[in-house]
């Protein structure tokens, strides 16, 4: 299970002024939601009997291990953390993690990948796709049901443009969870306690066999542009003219 650290979603984001990037430093951040999802429905699978064990994954600097507590109060059984020092994390690309969760996919020979269909920082919506082309792995993307279908199959329900979608895979597999898969639980107090003895081994790029020397170069990070104050209108002529004073038609 991937468990990313990121900005916490309540705290609006703030672009250095070097604009070399988003100011982290003294800010709030949390296990990214769709992490959250993901592991939520690791433990609810451990409890159908559907999984044996759960892994909880984190690639990033030290404080991803505050991440990687959260998942272990929630069910996971044991952490890795694979430690990226600060400088090389701002570099690191979707790509990179994605060949180091897959290494540890074959070395720890797990069934079920899970990873959020995105992170709320980046928005790439890249990782768990890339994941099962390294391992050559059946994928299902922005899953909001998962169903047992015999030993060696699942059926999942994806969302999709025009609805629902219902496929059935063979594992191992990859899975990117959707919002509407579940609603994550609290971690109570005695899982909290409980989560600080269980096993979290670390590991470094270099000990997966993974470069993680960027592919690109970050020119510079910009706000979005200010959005202009709207207008409101009393009727449906007013809007109509205001619309044509517009070009819309």
């Amino acid at each position: 299970m991937a468990c990313k650290r990121v900005i916490d979603f309540a705290v609006k984001v703030r672009v250095k002024p070097d604009k070399t990037g988003v100011v982290t430093e003294g800010v709030k951040h949390s296990m990214n939601p769709f992490d959250e999802i993901g592991i939520e429905e690791a433990v609810r699978m451990k409890e159908k009997k559907i999984a044996g064990e759960i892994i909880a994954v984190s690639c990033g600097p030290a404080q991803c291990q505050e991440t990687l507590r959260t998942a272990l109060a929630m069910g996971a059984d044991r952490a890795i953390h694979v430690e990226i020092g600060a400088k090389e994390f701002d570099t690191l690309e979707p790509f990179h993690v994605a060949k180091m969760l897959a290494k540890l996919a074959k070395d720890e020979k797990i069934d079920v990948l899970i990873a959020g269909k995105q992170a709320i920082d980046d928005d790439c919506n890249q990782t768990g796709q890339m994941i099962a082309a390294c391992l050559d792995w059946p994928q299902a993307t922005f899953v909001s049901k998962v169903e047992k279908s015999g030993d060696k199959h699942l059926a999942l329900t994806r969302e999709v443009d025009g609805g629902l979608e219902t496929i059935k895979t063979t594992i191992p597999a990859v899975i990117t969870t959707d919002l509407r898969l579940n609603e994550p639980r609290y971690a109570t107090l005695p899982n909290i306690m409980k989560a600080k003895k269980k096993p979290l081994e670390k590991k470094t790029a270099e000990s997966l066999g993974v470069d993680i020397t960027p592919r690109r170069e970050i020119i510079s990070v910009e706000e979005p542009a200010t959005r202009k104050a709207g207008q409101k209108v009393e009727t449906v002529e007013d809007l109509v003219g205001k619309l044509k004073q517009l070009g819309a038609f």
